[in-house]
């Protein structure tokens, strides 16, 4: 039967699970699925962040302090959840940080420490949340990579191995699962307005300008281009859709 339109983009009577949700592309998500029906469930390490966050969007929306890289920690976390808000259907791994220095001097201990919030982490989140789904056979896993994912920029090579470890994981995990009910796909956002964008910038011009003469579009993006692409990854709108890594980026990534 034909989807309608209307509730096509819908996330109404999910429940997702958001890391790194308290600021920047995590709480556009979260704005975004919010507004499309899901409940929201911000996790990070900041109480004060998450919990204001979770009160700027209101009911329906749910906050829990974790350390993503607390492995032993998430199936508690996973159950706290499940008994307070419900079972997990989306999970948006989108936890973690820049890292900014040359290869000849990034230490074996910082780039095992990238892989550990990023790969790992998202990892032990997803295998924990899998179950769940695999057993409703019913969800959406989502992953936030990079342009690094996509393009080769220098002085930032464990952020690049890390995010470009998703786009493997994303195939992999797409293909293993897809026949029971679970998607899986990755957003590479571009340059997005965002408060780490700003501290990036702000005292770089020179970078700032070449940053835009290479965006087709000519500007930075928003937290909420993001999170309406999340929407639709997650959203019955997206069913035949599995295994992609869809560039948000005012098509940096195909200019020249």
């Amino acid at each position: 039967m034909p989807l309608d339109p209307a509730s096509a983009f819908r996330l109404d009577g999910e429940v997702a699970l958001i890391t790194g949700g308290g600021s920047g592309l995590g709480l556009g998500m979260a704005r975004a699925m919010h507004g499309a029906g899901a409940r929201v469930v911000l996790v990070g390490r900041r109480p004060d962040m998450i919990e204001s966050a979770a009160e700027e969007l209101g009911e329906g929306a749910y906050w829990e302090v974790a350390d993503v890289t607390a492995y032993d920690s998430i199936p508690a976390l996973i159950e706290r959840i499940r008994e307070r808000v419900g079972p997990i259907s989306v999970l948006a791994n989108n936890a973690g940080h820049n890292f900014k220095k040359l290869a000849v001097d990034t230490s074996v201990e910082e780039f095992s420490g990238m892989l550990d919030t990023h790969v790992l982490a998202a990892h032990n989140l997803t295998r924990c949340v899998l179950p769940g789904m695999l057993e409703r056979r019913h969800g959406s896993i989502l992953f936030t990579a990079s342009m690094t994912s996509l393009l080769g920029m220098p002085g930032v090579i464990a952020y690049s191995a890390a995010k470009s470890a998703y786009v493997g994981m994303v195939r992999a995990l797409s293909t293993e699962v897809a026949g029971q009910g679970v998607r899986v796909n990755a957003i590479a956002p571009g340059w997005i307005e965002s408060a780490m964008l700003r501290k990036a910038l702000d005292n770089d011009a020179p970078r700032s300008n070449r940053i835009l003469q290479r965006t087709p579009m000519q500007r930075f993006g928003e937290p909420e281009d993001i999170g309406l692409a999340a929407v639709y990854l997650c959203s019955p709108a997206a069913k035949f859709v599995t295994g992609v890594l869809l560039p948000i980026d005012g098509g940096a990534s195909q200019g020249f």
